[in-house]
């Protein structure tokens, strides 16, 4: 498997295009995005457990219900949310772009992000979409994701080659995501393209089986949004023989799928509202798999922890506090915990007690731009990895005025 270039239009036969359609006040930042597939495509989606769920999302459900789709548009700057006729404005979204592509509406994923309640007009939308079909290329990866974002300050996209039965098939993904991140089956909006045979009942497994162990562990401030999903476009493209069921070739795919997953999910935490750090929890030692998520969530929850690797303060008691009241089956006198970056290693705690440890190194490992919080349990063989960020004075100032 490779890292390549393009995005989501690294994969045969995916376009796209992103510009500024008038939603945003700041022309200077695009609003709309679009990914199209020149060919039938299977889909799959998973979405936000928010029972306050934007409009897209219900459309969309319905649209894909058949595991097809060719289409996503997605609008950033304002959220189709709580808002009257926002199912009527999806639709007719959906219907002005099929017209424009000549497909059929049911064959287009609707999203939308920003802020809630707002009105949202359809006319910049409308107006702006023959441009945006127009636009679409095969170097349009780039734009699209600019197209998606809110308070994200850096573009979120990868891409990869990987191998099916001797053919080579590409994958490629873009996001959004900095805020309300606390995914409960996806918060944020991710669009995953790939030129891979597969069916969509393959493609639905892969899937919702995948974010369980990446997005699902993903948590910035601890607010489940009402907005977003995880969306897969498989096209067929590449040739391959179609996946149809578990096997080498579904394996190959899913791993494919968990590189490109993993990335977006580490560019997502690092892009935490106001964050300087990326933090991530790894837990080994557990008793099964489900105590290792559920205390590496805790860790990367706590705002405690947060707050602590923002100053640089190896606080290993608030790390173990967040063990203890994270409901995990656990041992608390077999915990040990050690913090790791490119500066080092160093062990603050074993058997759930304290150890000497040098305060200056530690503050220069700790002041490095990623860190690991190293976990060992003593209770199995399972392990999990959950990913966040610091806490930071910015996060306030940022979510102090982000409707004003």
């Amino acid at each position: 498997m490779n890292i390549i270039k393009g995005g989501v239009c690294a994969a045969q036969g995916f376009l796209a295009s992103g510009l500024h359609a008038g939603i945003r006040k700041n022309k200077a930042k695009k609003d709309l995005s679009l990914i199209f597939s020149t060919c039938e495509a299977n889909a799959a989606a998973v979405y936000t457990t928010n029972k306050v769920k934007g409009a897209p999302l219900t459309v969309t459900k319905e649209n894909i219900s058949d595991g097809h789709a060719r289409a996503v548009i997605c609008n950033s700057g304002n959220a189709n949310t709580c808002n009257a006729g926002g199912v009527e404005i999806a639709r007719e979204t959906c219907a002005l772009l099929a017209s424009e592509l000549n497909i059929k509406p049911s064959d287009v994923v609707v999203a939308s992000t920003g802020v809630i309640g707002q009105p949202l007009d359809i006319t910049p939308i409308k107006n702006a979409i023959p441009s945006l079909v127009g636009s679409l290329s095969e170097n349009g990866s780039a734009s699209a994701a600019e197209g998606i974002m809110t308070t994200d300050v850096k573009m979120k996209e990868i891409a990869v080659s990987f191998n099916v039965g001797g053919v080579e098939c590409k994958m490629g993904g873009i996001a959004k995501g900095s805020g309300m991140i606390h995914p409960n089956m996806a918060t944020m909006l991710v669009f995953i393209t790939t030129d891979c045979n597969i069916s969509s009942d393959m493609l639905k497994l892969a899937l919702s089986t995948d974010v369980q162990n990446t997005f699902n562990m993903i948590s910035i401030d601890g607010d489940t949004s009402t907005n977003d999903m995880v969306t897969i476009l498989a096209n067929g493209m590449a040739g391959n023989e179609e996946i149809v069921a578990k096997g080498a070739e579904f394996t190959e795919f899913m791993k494919a799928l968990n590189t490109v997953t993993v990335t977006l999910c580490r560019a997502i935490a690092a892009d935490g509202e106001g964050a300087t750090k990326l933090l991530e929890c790894e837990v080994t030692g557990a008793v099964d798999e489900k105590n290792a998520k559920i205390i590496a969530k805790s860790v990367i929850c706590s705002s405690l922890v947060k707050a602590a690797m923002f100053g640089a303060d190896a606080n290993w008691g608030r790390i173990l506090c967040a063990i203890g009241y994270s409901g995990a089956e656990v041992n608390v006198d077999k915990v040990s915990v050690s913090f790791k970056s490119k500066q080092g290693e160093i062990p603050v705690c074993h058997n759930g007690t304290g150890v000497d440890f040098s305060e200056e190194f530690a503050k220069e490992i700790l002041s490095e731009d990623e860190i690991v919080i190293a976990v060992k349990l003593g209770d199995g063989n399972a392990s999990s990895t959950a990913w966040g960020c610091d806490l930071t004075y910015d996060y306030v100032k940022i979510n102090g005025d982000y409707r004003t």
